[in-house]
């Protein structure tokens, strides 16, 4: 196999990897409205907020806490879930695109 269905594999890995990984960010971010004396400006915790505040900071402006609670690292949960399984879950387009390259997913 050869040419650009050589790295199909490849960028199905990688793009799962990285769209858990965000998933994951936005959950601890979802655990941490809970303890809203966290600094996210120091430590470890910067690691967590670069990738993603600027995409909760938009979305706040869109949606108003909800009794309180900002439910925006939720909202986004829910879509990184989304663009994950439309891309490499099981039906997803470039799972597809390799089934169809007959190339098996790493």
């Amino acid at each position: 196999m050869t040419g650009p269905a050589a790295l199909l594999p490849i960028a199905h890995l990688v793009l799962g990897l990285l769209l858990a990984a965000w998933t994951l960010l936005f959950l601890f971010r979802i655990v941490l409205t809970w303890y809203p004396q966290v600094d996210l400006s120091r430590g470890a915790m910067r690691l967590l907020a670069l990738p993603t505040e600027p995409f909760l900071a938009a979305t706040r402006r869109l949606i108003q806490p909800i009794g309180g609670v900002d439910v925006t690292p939720v909202i986004w949960v829910g879509l990184v879930s989304l663009l994950r399984e439309l891309v490499v879950g099981q039906q997803g387009l470039l799972t597809q695109v390799m089934l169809h390259a007959s190339v098996r997913p790493a």
